[in-house]
């Protein structure tokens, strides 16, 4: 099975389009105002509108309320959910669309037990555990803490580039990758060329 790949933080229309054409599975907008990647959702709106079919759109929200997740659905029409604070599973399902949920890892973290608590996601996405960073750290954690029982459930984030991506691939064959910093010109602003070097790493592991 091949891993699939979401490119987070999208902010402009012209990196949007870079990643689809690059060979993008999904697309991260990040409705969380704190982060250097935030977008409004009326400028999500406008990009998402302009996407070719068959390309996934996400929403990344952190301890966001209801109504204005709500809002913002209605806004931007999103297809799938992603929650990286410390959301509920009855909290995560009751918007009628598809969720995954995000965790930081830790040492002596049950994974497993995790995954238990949120039946009703479509996956985990694994990310670095740093202090009061919700995600998008740009740092990577140790991959062996993912037990093998899980690893094709899940989506590996958390300082992945192209010189890590192909690696991740091959010793966790995850279902996909998420990647946001790891190809950026800068916070929020992504750089094309990056973004095929990802690619290319990903297709190279994807044969192996």
């Amino acid at each position: 099975m091949r891993a699939r790949v979401k490119i987070c933080g999208i902010t402009r229309l012209s990196d949007a389009i870079s990643a689809v054409e690059a060979g993008a599975d999904a697309l991260g907008f990040v409705f969380y105002a704190p982060s250097p990647r935030y977008v409004t959702p009326i400028r999500a709106s406008e990009i998402i509108s302009q996407l070719p079919p068959f390309v996934v759109t996400t929403a990344l929200f952190v301890n966001e309320s209801a109504d204005v997740i709500e809002e913002i659905l209605r806004t931007t029409q999103v297809d799938l959910l992603q929650f990286h604070g410390d959301e509920t599973e009855t909290f995560c399902q009751q918007f009628s669309r598809p969720y995954i949920k995000a965790l930081r890892v830790q040492p002596g973290d049950d994974l497993e037990a995790k995954l238990a608590d949120y039946p009703s996601a479509r996956a985990l996405l694994l990310d670095a555990y740093k202090p009061g960073v919700p995600g998008g750290t740009g740092e990577s954690f140790d991959w062996s803490l993912i037990p093998q029982s899980i690893r094709s459930k899940i989506i590996l984030a958390g300082g992945l580039d192209a010189d890590s991506v192909g690696t991740a691939i091959e010793q966790i064959a995850p279902y996909a990758v998420d990647v946001s910093g790891g190809v950026e010109a800068e916070k929020g602003i992504k750089d094309p060329h990056k973004i095929k070097r990802f690619f290319d790493e990903v297709a190279r592991a994807n044969k192996n």
